[in-house]
């Protein structure tokens, strides 16, 4: 059985996953932009009662810190990426490009620079990539 997405304890393997990632320590090594909020809407029916954030704590190719928190909180961060569960979960699981996907509008940046984002395109692919590593039990 793996870990529900999304979770604190998902969110923490999430942090172990980059940190244990060497390319994401490559490509994110040049990443001192701040914060980076992925923020659930809410699917009451999975479980997901209110807008749901996981804030990643991003610095020079490590995760320092993830937590598990509301979106109000969320909204601190320097960079919101919002979105359906749905399109976190098609994300995440490597079954689309996250820059194709914040291109076509299915993550909605609500804060942040996007050249920026767009600029460290090959550290988003690696955070993908981290999350595939994780045994994720998706709900639905």
């Amino acid at each position: 059985m793996g870990i529900r997405f999304p979770s604190a304890e998902w969110t923490a393997a999430f942090r172990d996953a980059i940190n244990a990632n060497p390319e994401y320590a490559k490509h994110g090594a040049g990443w001192t932009h701040g914060k980076v909020a992925y923020v659930v809407a809410p699917r009451p029916e999975l479980g997901i009662e209110g807008d749901t954030a996981m804030v990643l704590d991003l610095h020079e190719g490590r995760c320092r810190e993830a937590v598990l928190t509301d979106a109000e909180t969320a909204g601190d961060s320097d960079f919101v990426i919002f979105a359906e569960y749905e399109r976190w979960r098609e994300v995440l699981s490597g079954e689309v490009d996250p820059t194709k996907a914040m291109m076509q509008n299915k993550l909605k940046l609500q804060k942040g620079h996007l050249p920026t984002i767009v600029k460290y395109v090959l550290a988003s692919k690696e955070l993908v990539r981290s999350a595939c590593t994780i045994d994720t039990d998706y709900p639905g």
